[in-house]
């Protein structure tokens, strides 16, 4: 697989990311879109997101920070996405902690098309129907095989399932990527999952290939620019700023050397 044509279609195409997403997040979910050389958008009133979502190339939608009337807007937003064959990425950020946000993920899903379903391990587990509790926004442990739940939900919605965490996991019915890139310091600071799927919004929104392909390949190189961002830095603050600096300065040598993504099924052939 080629990971670095995927960035490099990024930066040539440029992609407009709508979103609508977690307040906590917010500013930095937008800067590693900039950063990657995509342009985000962060528009969220009722009056205004279908027709955003119509001139952008992604929605990404993310329940961090929920209420009734944003999830009304993203319903809005995701149907004109729908309408204009515009990629959706959700991340159910919390799923699993609160009925609220079970109940809101699963009413976004039954009204508008989504094609990417992000999140943690116990997120994830929760919205394949596992009976799991998540710690905030936290993951909690799961029992079953990563893997399997990640297909199978892939294969009940028809649509990519992503569970990030120590190896991240992107399915979709046909395919299966493993990605093994990143340094624990992600964990150490808050948001990195917010912009992970914000990354897969702009490989999504430019992708030469499948939305699986371009989901793998947006999280290897956000978390091989992590990799390169760790060494040296003093804790999550500069962390953080180096992590911009290494997204917005990655290489071909540096994704094509570093990369550890394996393919399954399709994606393998």
């Amino acid at each position: 697989m080629d990971i670095y044509s995927y960035l490099k279609a990024v930066r040539e195409k440029k992609p407009l990311v709508h979103h609508l997403t977690n307040w906590v997040t917010i500013y930095d979910c937008a800067q590693v879109v900039k950063s990657f050389g995509a342009s985000p958008v962060m528009a969220h009133a009722p009056e205004e997101v279908a027709d955003m979502a119509g001139m952008a190339s992604a929605l990404v939608l993310n329940i961090g920070t929920l209420t009734t009337e944003f999830v009304e807007s993203m319903k809005i937003a995701a149907r004109a996405a729908n309408a204009h064959g515009i990629p959706v990425v959700l991340d159910v950020c919390g799923a699993g902690a609160t009925p609220f946000r079970d109940h809101k993920s699963f009413e976004l899903m039954k009204e508008a098309r989504v094609d990417i379903i992000k999140g943690n391990a116990s997120e994830i587990a929760r919205i394949a129907g596992r009976d799991v509790r998540t710690r905030g926004v936290d993951a909690a442990a799961v029992r079953e095989d990563l893997a399997d739940i990640a297909r199978l939900l892939a294969k009940e919605r028809e649509c990519v399932a992503v569970i990030t965490g120590k190896e991240d996991i992107v399915a979709d019915p046909a395919s299966l990527f493993l990605i093994r890139n990143g340094d624990e310091m992600m964990g150490h600071l808050v948001g990195t999952g917010c912009m992970a799927a914000s990354v897969i919004g702009t490989f999504a929104g430019a992708s030469p290939g499948g939305l699986a392909a371009a989901a793998a390949a947006g999280l290897a190189c956000y978390e091989i620019a992590a990799e390169l961002a760790v060494k040296g830095c003093a804790g999550p603050a500069s962390f953080k700023e180096r992590l911009l600096d290494r997204v917005f300065h990655l290489t071909e040598e540096e994704v094509s050397s570093m990369q550890k993504v394996t393919a399954e099924g399709a994606a393998a052939r």
